[in-house]
């Protein structure tokens, strides 16, 4: 399918964040060409100085891409977004919108807008963050009406560490804390690879697993111009589980 026939996307992720573009790929298919652009690197900053630096300058990231056409634009970073809470964070989304002339989201505005698709209000939340960043973030789904059944850590090894989860750890770790075979989890972070994973953890259970990038790519999809069918993989098995069109 030639790259003008199919929808241009704009992604914008943390500097080393090695998960998004992939994850994107074999999630988006042949259904969209994806340009990414990365927020700056700004060594001696603590994380949560980097993520309030991400919420200062995203507009003129996005800004970046130039007159490049872009059907959407989706924020691959949740920390940063959980530091706005869901109002301020869809007010965001809306002002960008504007301002690039498509629609742009952040990963949890999508998060929310397919939660809401799916009817689901009830959710586990599996977190890789740590610990001051995980009750951010479950701050952050409460006040935006959820309810938060049960939160499951996610450590790389003895430390949480997004980037470095492995699927073997992301898997035992789940399973360890005995989830039951039913319900909606949410995996949050774009940057930890969890494709692999999700595809283990609904084998054979009645659970609806979504991750940032399911939803982000999901929102990009679905607020574009030409809104194709879910390419073969994780994006058409939801939408078989559950009726997500």
């Amino acid at each position: 399918m030639p790259g003008n026939a199919v929808n241009q996307f704009g992604i914008v992720v943390p500097p080393a964040n090695a998960a998004v573009e992939p994850e994107s790929r074999i999630l988006l298919g042949d259904s969209a060409d994806i340009h990414t652009s990365r927020f700056p690197v700004l060594p001696g900053r603590t994380l949560r100085e980097r993520l309030e630096t991400y919420n200062k300058v995203v507009g003129e990231t996005l800004g970046g891409f130039g007159s490049l056409r872009r059907d959407a634009s989706l924020i691959a970073c949740s920390g940063s977004h959980y530091l706005l809470g869901p109002d301020d964070d869809r007010t965001l989304g809306e002002r960008l919108s504007r301002e690039m002339g498509h629609p742009v989201a952040s990963a949890t505005v999508a998060t929310l807008d397919l939660l809401a698709a799916l009817g689901d209000r009830h959710i586990t939340l599996v977190s890789p963050y740590e610990p001051w960043l995980t009750d951010l973030s479950v701050g952050y789904w409460q006040a935006a009406g959820l309810t938060i059944e049960r939160v499951i850590p996610v450590r790389a090894g003895e430390t949480f560490s997004p980037y470095d989860v492995s699927t073997e750890q992301l898997v035992e770790q789940v399973e360890k804390a005995k989830p039951g075979n039913s319900g909606t989890f949410f995996v949050t972070g774009t940057g930890m690879f969890t494709l692999a994973a999700v595809a283990r953890l609904t084998a054979g259970t009645d659970r609806t697993v979504l991750t940032s990038n399911i939803c982000l790519t999901w929102w990009g999809l679905r607020h574009s111009s030409n809104q194709p069918a879910f390419p073969a993989g994780p994006l058409a098995d939801l939408a078989a589980r559950r009726g997500l069109s």
